[in-house]
């Protein structure tokens, strides 16, 4: 090969690496949450995320999305999804790893985390199989909630450690995946003005629901619960692929969407023409039956997007280590140093604030305390870590400079995937809304709000101002007219959450620089505007993983 043939100053590949063990943030949460009877469980998937085949299964998922067949060859419906054989590798280890069902399969303490950390790891392979992953899981309580005797059913087949993609019969799956459909065309988020009816059969019998959904999560899941208006009022039912006879229900899938982002999993238009299904809670009570769903995939749209963003961080991190300009390696530069510890305090503080509503989710049941945190939080961290994704994977990827914006480089993925978890679920003024709501109604949200920051205020002036500014602001509000302010209130809660947690918590080089940036506000519209003051290196140190 010619000399200017010869390849320098490029980083290694990421690769073959425990990405548990490069992660000191994850770690430390796993023990304190409660789940560290589980760390040899997530080591062996950080292990299995870092390894050079799976990051391949990851990139080929994505490379080849999904196809849609509606019919045969001879003109029969047959409404299936073909998927690449990587995306049945990724989703297949999900389901072997327990991420759809662990915590109901073994509820012990701190279950919740310990599923959490798992999804988090197996997320940065490629996030859009966590999709069926996540509804599956969220599925279980909300059927256990609403309709024990249908969960009596399809419990033991949800949470079944086996991945079968094959449509058939529950009676002859080992295993199955649930799906979710409620929004339409011309109502999106307002699910009250859904128009797919539900009428009955007859005693004994199914409903029969026709309309048309716009968005169907993981169509090619065994079955789904829809919303639907019966005749007393907006209710859920659940929807399976194949009734138990063998036959095909009648929910036809129209076409797959061509998204953005999330490429490598399926979301569908679906046409219901008197498809049948089972009611899931008392007719007329439709969104509090799947909002039990919706809270747990809340849960995993933060822990979705804290693991994109360490993702992000992780690979810049490691370019900058490796990779020289103007006489020293990039991570040592002070500018690029300061954009990389202000990515790295951001993706910390996601971090952490996952890992505390995943706490608060195991400890719910048996603490009221914890259960409004866990009401008020889901909803905070929804919101704010959503948010920052975006951000985070943009200036990750120009940490890379035009490498960064190369598909091979992974980063242009992450870019977009990032906004995904900010739409799903509730868009920002959905769950902004839905924090005032839970302030107006809950009072007692406020004070395990103000509770849970409460150990920190000694020891960090700063975050003591801005909690007291918060309770006063809380305290004179009326939230009930506060919507046009709702955004700016709810990212104030989160970012003081975040305080709290790292000032307790956390490394003290980053909660010094989180409390300097984010909680006294000496911070710039962009990443990179760290004030002087915290130890940058210290913090772009913690944040690179080690590899070899």
């Amino acid at each position: 090969m010619p000399p200017t043939h010869e390849v320098l100053n490029q980083p290694p590949p990421l690769a073959g690496y425990d990405l548990y063990a490069a992660d000191p943030v994850l770690a430390e949460a796993l023990h304190r949450e409660g789940a560290g009877w589980a760390e040899e469980r997530v080591r062996a998937l950080g292990v299995l995320a870092g390894d050079p085949e799976a990051i391949a299964w990851g990139e080929a998922a994505d490379a080849n999305p999904p196809v849609l067949r509606t019919h045969d060859r001879y003109g029969r419906r047959v409404d299936e999804v073909e998927f690449h054989p990587a995306w049945h590798r990724l989703l297949g280890t999900a389901v072997e790893h327990g991420l759809h069902a662990a915590p109901w399969r073994d509820p012990r303490p701190g279950a919740q985390v310990a599923r959490a950390a798992g999804f988090y790891l197996w997320t940065q392979v490629e996030a859009g199989h966590g999709c069926p992953v996540s509804m599956t899981f969220a599925a279980v309580p909300a059927l256990r909630a609403a309709a024990p005797g249908l969960a009596e059913v399809w419990e033991p087949k949800l949470t079944a450690l086996a991945y079968q993609p094959a449509l058939a019969p529950l009676a002859a799956k080992a295993g199955a995946l649930c799906g979710m459909a409620m929004t339409e065309k011309q109502g999106g988020s307002d699910v009250r003005a859904n128009t797919t009816t539900a009428a009955p059969a007859g005693p004994d019998e199914p409903w029969l629901l026709t309309g048309h959904k716009w968005f169907c999560s993981a169509p090619m899941s065994d079955a789904f619960l829809v919303l639907a208006q019966a005749p007393a009022g907006l209710s859920c039912f659940l929807v399976p692929r194949v009734l138990p006879d063998g036959a095909r229900n009648r929910f036809h899938l129209q076409r797959l969407k061509d998204k953005l982002g999330n490429r490598a999993n399926a979301s569908a238009e679906v046409e219901l023409d008197r498809a049948a299904g089972w009611p899931v809670g008392e007719p007329g009570r439709g969104l509090a039956a799947i909002l039990e769903m919706v809270n747990h995939t809340r849960l995993d749209c933060v822990v979705g997007s804290a693991a994109l963003m360490r993702q992000a961080v992780a690979q810049a991190t490691h370019h900058a280590a490796h990779r020289s300009a103007f006489g020293r390696r990039l991570a040592d530069q002070p500018l690029m140093e300061n954009v990389l510890a202000d990515l790295a305090v951001e993706s910390e503080a996601a971090t952490v604030l996952a890992m505390r509503v995943a706490g608060a989710f195991d400890r719910a049941p048996d603490d009221p305390a914890e259960a409004a945190v866990r009401r008020l939080a889901t909803a905070v961290a929804k919101y704010w870590v959503c948010k920052r994704a975006p951000a985070v994977a943009a200036e990750a990827l120009e940490c890379l400079g035009g490498n960064g914006y190369v598909e091979e480089s992974g980063m242009p993925r992450l870019y977009r995937e990032a906004p995904l978890n900010s739409l799903w679920e509730g868009a920002g003024n959905i769950n902004s809304l839905d924090v005032l709501r839970v302030l107006a109604r809950r009072p007692e949200t406020v004070a395990a709000l103000l509770d849970e920051v409460a150990p920190a205020r000694a020891a960090e002036p700063r975050l003591d101002r801005a909690a007291a500014a918060a309770e006063r602001e809380l305290a004179a509000a009326d939230l009930a007219g506060l919507q046009g302010g709702a955004r700016r209130l709810v990212e104030r809660l989160a970012v003081l959450l975040q305080g709290a947690l790292l000032v307790r918590h956390g490394h003290p080089a980053v909660a010094d620089a989180f409390c300097a940036s984010r909680v006294a506000g000496d911070h710039g519209a962009a990443f990179g505007t760290l004030p002087p003051g915290p130890d940058l290196p210290t913090i772009v140190e913690r944040a690179t993983p080690k590899v070899g």
